[in-house]
C-alpha cells in the first residue's frame, strides 16, 4: 500500500449521470431512477437495468499520477453460455481516453433464461487502478461499466482531489431501451449516447434501461423532474418485444408520457425518436423469444413469435409504432414548437442492416453503436439538427 495515498469517499458531488446515490454496506450504489420510481415497480429486469451505471462517471480534478477505485461489481452469467467478460472502466484525462481496466471478482447473478430463474452469489470487491497519468492539474473522468451493477468504495490518489470545474455544457437527458443502455458496445464511452454526447459537446444523463423503455409513468416523472437543456426519448422496440400493449393503449400512453415531461420542461427541445430498423419485428408483432440453439457457442439470438395478421387487432410492430409516433408528434408540434421527431431508420436502416447486421437479431454491436452515435450527433446537434431548436 502506498503510504502517501489520499483517500476520498465517493459522494454524489463527484458523480455525474446518476439521479440518486444509495449508501450500502460496501459504499455507494449509483441509481438511474430515484427511489420513488423504483418503489412503484417490482420488475427484476428494470431493477437490474437502472442500477447498471450506463453513462455514470466519477469526475474530479487532480494532479495525481495514480488513481485507484474500490468497486464491488455484480456480474451476469447465463446458463449454457460462456462467461461474459468483465465490465470495462474508461479513464478520460481532459476529455481524452487515457486508459481502460476491469475489476475481477464481485457478485454473480446466474440467469437461466429457459427456466426464468435468477441466483445471486456474493463475491469479493476489487480495485481498478490507473497509473502513469500526467503530473499536472487535469480533469479526470472514470466512466463506470455500462452493463455491470457497480457499488463504489473509496477513491485513492497520490495527490488531492477536488470536484471538477463546470464546463458550461448543456445537459442532454436521454431515455431509451437496451440499445440506448449500451447493449453490446465495447465500453462505457462507446455506447451510442456517450459517443453522441462527446461529439455534441454536451453532458449526458442516460436513462436507457435494457428491456424497460415501456412508457412507464414513473420514468416520465423522473424525466420531468431532472434538470436538462435537451431531452430525447427513443420508444418502440421494448413495447413490441414485450408485447406489452395494443395500439389503443399506445397512443394515449405516448401522449401522457409527453404531457408529463412537458410539466417540468415546457419549452425544452424534446426529440422523439422512433425505432431503429429491426427486421424480425418490422411487420411481425412480439413477443420476442430467445433462440437457444447457438447458446453453447456463445451466441444468443432472438426471434419474433407473433403473427403479422394480428396487426389488424391492434398488435404493435415497429412499422405501426413509427407511423403512430410520426403522427402524434406532427399533431402536437402544431402547439409545441420545441417538439421534434426523428425516424430511427435514419440512424440504422436497411443498408446498415446488410452491412452491419444485428448479431442477435435485436441489439447492435460495437461498430454499429459508433455509427448510430455519429449519425445522431449529426442529425441532432449540428446547426440543422433538432437540438439547434429553431422553435418560436
Amino acid at each position: 500500500m502506498n503510504e502517501n495515498w489520499i483517500t476520498t469517499p465517493v459522494t454524489a458531488e463527484l458523480l455525474r449521470g446518476a439521479l440518486e446515490v444509495e449508501r450500502t454496506e460496501h459504499g455507494v450504489l449509483p441509481h438511474r431512477l430515484p427511489a420513488r420510481a423504483r418503489a412503484q415497480c417490482a420488475d427484476g429486469q428494470l431493477a437490474m437495468a437502472e442500477a447498471q451505471p450506463s453513462g455514470v462517471r466519477l469526475v474530479f480534478r487532480t494532479r495525481a499520477t495514480t488513481v485507484e477505485l474500490d468497486a464491488l461489481a455484480t456480474k451476469r452469467h447465463y446458463v449454457g453460455a460462456p462467461p461474459r467478460p468483465d465490465g470495462v472502466y474508461d479513464l478520460l484525462v481532459d476529455g481524452r481516453l487515457a486508459g481502460q481496466a476491469g475489476v475481477a471478482g464481485g457478485n454473480t447473478l446466474t440467469i437461466d433464461m429457459a427456466a426464468g430463474t435468477f441466483v445471486h452469489e456474493a463475491g469479493p470487491a476489487g480495485t481498478v487502478r490507473f497509473s502513469g497519468l500526467p503530473d499536472a492539474d487535469k480533469d479526470v473522468e472514470i466512466w463506470l461499466p455500462h452493463n455491470e451493477t457497480t457499488e463504489l468504495g473509496v477513491l485513492r490518489t497520490d495527490a488531492p482531489v477536488e470536484p471538477a470545474r463546470e464546463r458550461g455544457r448543456k445537459v442532454w437527458l436521454h431515455h431509451g431501451s437496451s440499445i440506448s443502455h449500451g447493449s453490446d458496445a465495447a465500453s462505457p464511452t462507446t455506447t451510442w449516447p456517450a459517443l453522441a454526447a462527446s461529439l455534441g459537446g454536451v453532458e449526458l444523463i442516460n436513462l436507457g434501461f435494457g428491456g424497460s423503455a415501456l412508457l412507464d409513468p414513473f420514468t416520465a416523472r423522473a424525466l420531468r423532474d431532472t434538470p436538462a437543456d435537451l431531452i430525447s426519448i427513443k420508444i418502440g422496440i421494448n413495447l413490441v418485444n414485450a408485447d406489452l400493449m395494443r395500439l389503443r393503449a399506445f397512443t394515449p400512453a405516448v401522449h401522457g408520457f409527453l404531457d408529463t415531461i412537458r410539466e417540468g420542461h415546457p419549452r425544452t427541445p424534446l426529440l422523439v425518436v422512433s425505432p431503429l430498423l429491426c427486421p424480425i419485428h418490422e411487420d411481425t408483432p412480439g413477443p420476442s423469444a430467445p433462440d437457444f440453439s447457438s447458446l453453447g457457442e456463445g451466441q444468443l439470438r432472438f426471434r419474433a413469435t407473433g403473427d403479422p395478421a394480428e396487426r389488424a387487432s391492434g398488435k404493435l410492430t415497429l412499422g405501426v409504432i413509427r407511423d403512430e409516433l410520426a403522427r402524434i408528434v406532427a399533431q402536437r408540434a402544431a402547439a409545441d414548437p420545441h417538439l421534434y421527431h426523428l425516424d430511427g431508420r435514419e440512424l440504422y436502416g436497411e443498408a446498415d442492416a446488410v452491412e452491419l447486421p444485428l448479431p442477435d437479431a435485436l441489439h447492435p454491436d460495437a461498430a454499429t453503436h459508433r455509427r448510430i452515435g455519429e449519425r445522431f450527433a449529426r442529425l441532432a446537434f449540428t446547426a440543422d439538427g433538432a437540438f439547434a431548436d429553431r422553435g418560436a
